[in-house]
């Protein structure tokens, strides 16, 4: 059994050493290991505040760039929908043009074309009036080559007259 129990000796040097310790322990690294405690708890509030401070601004954030992305989505309909309706616009004003300038190239080719209908009439009026004189100078110096003929003519156009 002096195997098992402690003799006094060695509890009263194992008392009196642990209150060494304890007394060097109490005076010289206590207060810095509770210091140093205190700082970490410190440090980790801080860290614990500035993450819940960073997640709310990330919350922030997200809201401010879902309202950003559906306001550009807005601009790009917005700029589209203008780009259609200048597009058609511009159609539009390119049909309405090009109509009028056919209209008017066919004004001009039909006035065009009448003009020069009406040269040609006239000058074929002009040339049948031409060979209708020279056909009836022909005609009338084959019949009055004869002095007879001539004498008779001149009768029967002063009858006319004196009709009148």
């Amino acid at each position: 059994m002096d195997l098992i129990t402690p003799g006094i000796g060695l509890v009263f040097w194992m008392t009196l050493v642990f209150l060494i310790v304890l007394f060097i322990l109490k005076k010289f690294a206590w207060k810095p290991i509770l210091n140093m405690i205190k700082e970490r708890e410190e440090s980790i509030d801080n860290a614990l505040k500035s993450a819940e401070k960073a997640k709310a601004e990330m919350a922030a954030l997200k809201s401010d760039n879902e309202r950003i992305v559906a306001e550009a989505r807005q601009e790009r309909d917005r700029m589209l929908k203008e780009a259609r309706d200048m597009k058609d616009s511009i159609v539009a004003e390119a049909k309405t043009k090009a109509k009028e300038e056919t209209d008017k190239m066919l004004s001009i080719a039909r006035e065009t074309i009448q003009n020069e209908k009406m040269a040609a009439i006239t000058e074929l009026k002009n040339q049948v009036a031409t060979l209708s004189i020279d056909i009836a100078e022909k005609i009338l110096k084959r019949e009055l080559s004869s002095e007879n003929k001539q004498k008779e003519l001149i009768g029967d156009l002063m009858k006319d007259v004196k009709m009148n």
